[in-house]
């Protein structure tokens, strides 16, 4: 069989739906899979063995518009289709497969193309990697049990050598990891509270903090480096997506928003502490796995949306606010406990 998949969401979407291509390929049998995803995201399939080609969709850019839309689905029209799943419930997807002409389209009852759909999906309300595999049910009743997976290689590894190795760090140093930033302003934690957490994570445990980010973090990376006081190692702007893996790999934790970052750093089986705002643990997006840390607050107002936003419907931003250094330092503390014992 050959199978499109498309998720042409965030880049944590990407990471949550590699269980999906690998089942895909290994419990569904298919002979060839072939993904669509924005330009930003292609990277997080590199190297992927259950992944037969990466197809971009700059659907922001050269792809905008039903022009562009029209243009990719003729370009996978030739390429013969059987079967199309979409984890994505946009209109855009369900369109894209429909005019591809692919003859099995699934997707989630949900989905605004759902009338486009041949097989819809119950979304239920369980983890995205659970929700992503359910669409293989039309196709399969085995059970699946597949977890989100990342493949850097050799280079990346060489690179994240380099970048540490122009930090002075030892090969037997322990690393934090900190994720500040986000596409959404309200699921960002205070950039003091980030700076602080970095200085107390120095001073009461032995290692080095490093901050992660994309090139728009690079600023407010400097800002908590800045404000910490205690010279983090800033990679903002300096690693592709896999190698920003691979560094995460070496860190004995995470702290991240609710952002792709704690996706990326969960799939290399880095323990995260994932501080959750506007969004809710319940919508099912938290980091996969055993030993991740969710700190949310109980409040009314949340969840003010699927995403979070750019600003803080009631202008309090409390969800946020009322996260503090010493709730994610507890955490810290039961996370790298047995690992020095």
């Amino acid at each position: 069989m050959n199978l499109l998949i498309i998720q042409t969401a965030f880049i944590g979407d990407v990471v949550l739906t590699t269980p999906l291509l690998q089942a895909a390929r290994e419990q569904l049998g298919a002979t060839y899979v072939a993904a669509v995803v924005r330009p930003d995201a292609v990277g997080v399939l590199y190297n992927n063995p259950a992944v037969d080609e990466i197809i971009p969709f700059d659907k922001k850019g050269v792809d905008r518009g039903l022009k562009g839309l029209i243009r990719l689905g003729g370009r996978l029209r030739e390429k013969h289709f059987e079967a199309a799943l979409m984890p994505h419930r946009s209109l855009r997807s369900a369109l894209l497969a429909w005019l591809a002409r692919i003859p099995v389209r699934t997707g989630f009852d949900t989905s605004s193309g759902r009338w486009l759909l041949t097989h819809r999906v119950p979304y239920q309300a369980v983890h995205e990697v659970e929700r992503n595999l359910s669409l293989l049910s039309p196709l399969t009743s085995a059970p699946l049990s597949f977890k989100p997976t990342l493949y850097p290689d050799d280079t990346d590894h060489t690179a994240v050598d380099d970048l540490l190795k122009r930090h002075n760090v030892r090969p037997d140093e322990i690393l934090f990891g900190i994720s500040p930033g986000s596409v959404w302003a309200t699921k960002r934690w205070l950039p003091d509270r980030f700076a602080e957490s970095a200085k107390r994570l120095t001073d009461e445990h032995p290692g080095r903090v490093v901050l992660f980010g994309a090139v728009e973090d690079e600023a407010l990376c400097r800002q908590i480096a800045g404000q910490s006081g205690v010279s983090p190692i800033d990679a903002a702007g300096q690693l592709s997506l896999l190698q920003s893996a691979a560094l995460a790999s070496r860190c004995t934790v995470m702290i991240s928003n609710d952002t792709g970052m704690a996706h990326i750093a969960a799939a290399m089986d880095t323990p995260v502490i994932s501080l959750f705002g506007p969004t809710v643990a319940s919508l099912g997006f938290t980091p996969y796995g055993n030993g991740h840390k969710v700190i949310e607050r109980t409040l009314s107002c949340r969840p003010c949306g699927t995403h979070g936003g750019h600003q803080c419907p009631i202008s309090t931003h409390a969800c946020m606010q009322e996260i503090t250094v010493d709730m994610v330092m507890k955490s810290i503390s039961a996370m790298i406990q047995p690992l020095t014992l």
